[in-house]
């Protein structure tokens, strides 16, 4: 069946089920040892790191595994941090990045540090300029996604590495969905990535350290890994990690091209499938296996269990998935539609037919589901248009409090129509997606939103019916 979340984490690449098998019996020993089993460890640990810097672009000596692509993340962050304390304890984000580096930034932050978020566009990417102008005399670190994890857009890596080599600062950059499909531009201090995203086992992640960066690594010290990552070296893993990425890579140009324009398919056909539909992410720059959309009046987590039900296993930046009321940040920092998200990452050898399938699937999921939530009939028009109705006022409250994602968008659409052009609605929501899909909706729907204001419970949006 259909496995579409190789951002999630990829299937084990058969290259590295089999470098995994055969290290499983030369590669159990102490690789720090001189004795005839060590020294073979230790041929395997190197090659296995000679290759995986050539594949990064960076000095073997300046990479070290580590125990996933969290741990580099947190590591990469802390041992830079302490390490330019001198210059002050400022550090600058994208306000997109994956979790990992925000749990650190928080972490620095509770610890007495300042943190500067860059924003992005509604594409998902930072503005150089933007990025530059975060910059100050006391930046000790930045930090900037390769290419985000929910909508594909690749980030401007190469300009923001030349701004802040030009500032002094260094540059990290975690490269975990992109290192796939080909090297980060040149110019970052420290690189972070994570096996089991390109198809290695998961355990296994990747820290590269540019030589003259000032690198402090914290915890207790720890002779392996260069200090930098404590802990005996899961070898066969590491080797199996360092075997698939080469071969990946092997194949990412071709499948790039073949990936690519299966995704293309996705973005162009759904809209026209499938009525009230936001396709996200930039539609140009962006990695070649992803996509995101997000459906009105549907919620993530309904979409993703029937999507299951038909044999595609895809992932979702919902609001309304079952781990968190919360919507994605991502798409929060982005302003887009959060409600009804679905992200689609192809991992290699996707066939044609399987998304010519997904196609077919799709819109009768999308379908149902709101007419179980009682969504307006006419959503399933794209024209779709409001005439009042006879007993049309000016003004209507909705109270959709105490009710979730897409409820308080489904009572908004069903009545805009009961006010006159000119005239407005007010919804009362307590629902934090709300702030986001409301104004979604009118951007959708071409109505105007005319701002938020405090309740006795949660918020009051106001809409004005333009049409």
């Amino acid at each position: 069946m259909p496995y579409f979340d190789a951002a999630s984490s990829a299937p084990l690449h058969p290259i590295a089920r089999q470098a995994l098998l055969a290290s499983l019996d030369e590669g159990w020993a102490d690789p720090a040892r001189l004795y005839r089993e060590g020294r073979r460890a230790r041929m395997l640990l190197d090659a296995a790191r000679e290759a995986a810097a050539e594949a990064v672009g960076c000095r073997p000596d300046e990479l070290v595994f580590t125990s996933s692509g969290t741990r580099a993340v947190h590591s990469a962050m802390a041992g830079a941090l302490s390490g330019r304390r001198r210059v002050g304890r400022h550090l600058v984000v994208s306000a997109v990045e994956h979790s990992s580096v925000l749990h650190s930034a928080a972490a620095h932050e509770a610890a007495g540090g300042s943190c500067t978020e860059v924003a992005v566009s509604r594409s998902g990417a930072v503005r150089p300029e933007a990025f530059a102008d975060a910059l100050r005399e006391d930046t000790a670190l930045a930090c900037l996604q390769s290419a985000n994890h929910e909508v594909g857009t690749e980030q401007p890596v190469a300009e923001v590495a030349g701004i802040c080599g030009s500032a002094g600062v260094p540059l990290m950059v975690d490269a975990a969905q992109s290192l796939a499909w080909g090297r980060v531009p040149d110019g970052w201090s420290l690189l972070a990535a994570s096996a089991h995203k390109w198809g290695g086992p998961a355990g296994v992640g990747l820290l590269a350290v540019r030589k003259g960066v000032r690198f402090a690594p914290q915890g207790p010290a720890d002779e392996r890994e260069s200090g930098r990552a404590a802990g005996f070296e899961n070898l066969p893993a590491i080797v199996a990690a360092a075997a698939s990425l080469r071969a990946v890579r092997a194949e990412s140009a071709a499948e790039a091209v073949r990936l690519r324009a299966l995704v293309d398919r996705i973005r162009t056909r759904v809209p026209q499938l499938v009525a009230d539909v936001e396709v996200v992410g930039d539609p140009v720059r962006r990695l070649p296996h992803l996509v995101t959309f997000s459906c009105l009046y549907v919620d993530g987590e309904t979409v993703l269990q029937e999507l299951d039900r038909t044999g595609f296993s895809v992932s979702s930046g919902s609001s309304c998935t079952s781990s968190t009321l919360v919507p994605s940040h991502v798409l929060r920092a982005m302003g887009v539609l959060s409600e009804g998200n679905v992200r689609v990452s192809l991992p290699l050898g996707t066939t044609e037919a399987d998304v010519d399938r997904f196609l077919d699937v799709l819109p009768g999921v999308v379908s149902g589901v709101r007419e179980r939530l009682g969504a307006p009939a006419s959503a399933a028009t794209p024209s779709l248009s409001f005439s009042p109705s006879p007993a049309a006022t000016e003004t209507l409250v909705v109270d959709a409090l105490g009710r979730r994602c897409p409820v308080p968008v489904i009572e908004l659409a069903k009545v805009i129509g009961d006010v006159p052009v000119g005239g407005t609605v007010t919804v009362l929501a307590d629902d934090e997606a709300a702030r986001l899909d409301i104004p979604a909706w009118c951007e959708m729907r071409g109505q105007e939103y005319a701002g938020e204001e405090p309740a006795d419970r949660g918020s009051a949006y106001l809409v004005r019916r333009l049409h």
